[in-house]
């Protein structure tokens, strides 16, 4: 495949077509958990990288709405101002944030966190809406009017498209649980219909089957886009991944890393990009990782995050 193939814009769904690379802005919003004085250093820095990926040709931006609790959108919205004449696709998500409400999709929850949304990001409409979680309350009580919102949503123009999160799973997830989150997408993806699906995929990513075929061909055969996210695991396919770097989870059992990785594992995969090297020569890893993502099909565009392309 030639390099005029990857970067060629990329059918996702019906009214959204984008450049192959866009920028995953999730990093926007970590600026909150320092002190103000680094937030506004960060926020200046993290604007000229929406500039410069922009003047690079990206043209979607990703965001959610519990990215660093809104701040995140409202940088964007700061960044949108500024370029108000540019045709840029906007992406956001919903389902994480609960607030007053009784759940993250209780009652008309959706529809206020969107109008939320679309004041953070100073826009009229979004692009592409995910639903970001799998819970949808006891027994899938709030299933069907999440549904219906959206639905709702897209009718009246407030959205484009309908997206759901993606069937990934944690890297050291069993057979066993890799099927169990395979057939809860399946059951959701059928009741949701959605025109895209956002999930996070990279080289490491497990491979999970639905129905029988990888979430490319399942897609694909289904007629919906696919917006991948995290295609350089924290620096883990680039060798630049260090244990320092590593984000904090005092969750996570000692001597695992982010990435659900052992020690010896880290090992085995800091050894890839050498080998990478000696096969291509002086081509960035970084390149090489993106390209492994965006080979897979012509329906994906992948998201890369400002902290990882920095």
């Amino acid at each position: 495949m030639t390099r005029a193939f990857y970067l060629a814009p990329r059918y996702l769904c019906r009214g959204v077509t984008a450049h192959p690379l866009g920028v995953h802005c999730a990093a926007v919003g970590r600026s909150l958990d320092r002190q103000r004085s680094a937030a506004v250093t960060d926020d200046h820095a993290l604007l000229d990288g929406l500039r410069r990926a922009v003047e690079l040709g990206a043209t979607l931006l990703d965001t959610a709405d519990w990215y660093g609790c809104g701040h995140a959108e409202r940088l964007i919205g700061r960044f949108l101002r500024e370029c108000r004449d540019l045709p840029l696709i906007l992406s956001s998500k919903v389902g994480r944030l609960q607030g007053s409400a009784p759940h993250p999709y209780g009652d008309r929850h959706i529809h206020h966190q969107l109008k939320q949304s679309l004041e953070n990001l100073y826009a009229d409409c979004l692009d592409l809406y995910f639903l970001d979680s799998f819970d949808f309350g006891e027994g899938d009580r709030y299933l069907g009017p999440a549904i219906d919102q959206m639905v709702t949503l897209r009718e009246l123009g407030y959205i484009k498209a309908i997206g759901m999160h993606g069937p990934h799973i944690g890297y050291g997830a069993s057979p066993a649980e890799q099927q169990a989150r395979a057939e809860r997408f399946l059951h959701l993806f059928r009741l949701i219909k959605p025109n895209v699906v956002w999930m996070r995929y990279n080289a490491l990513a497990p491979a999970i089957q639905l129905e029988g075929e990888d979430v490319f061909d399942f897609t694909r055969r289904h007629g919906v886009g696919l917006v991948l996210s995290t295609p350089l695991p924290h620096g883990s396919l680039t060798g630049a991944a260090t244990t320092d770097q590593q984000p904090q989870d005092p969750t996570r059992p000692p001597g695992i890393s982010f990435t659900g990785h052992t020690a010896q594992e880290r090992e085995v995969v800091a050894s890839g990009p050498q080998a990478l090297r000696e096969r291509f020569g002086d081509a960035p890893d970084l390149l090489l990782a993106l390209r492994w993502c965006l080979r897979r099909s012509d329906h994906c565009v992948v998201v890369v995050g400002l902290a990882d392309a920095a």
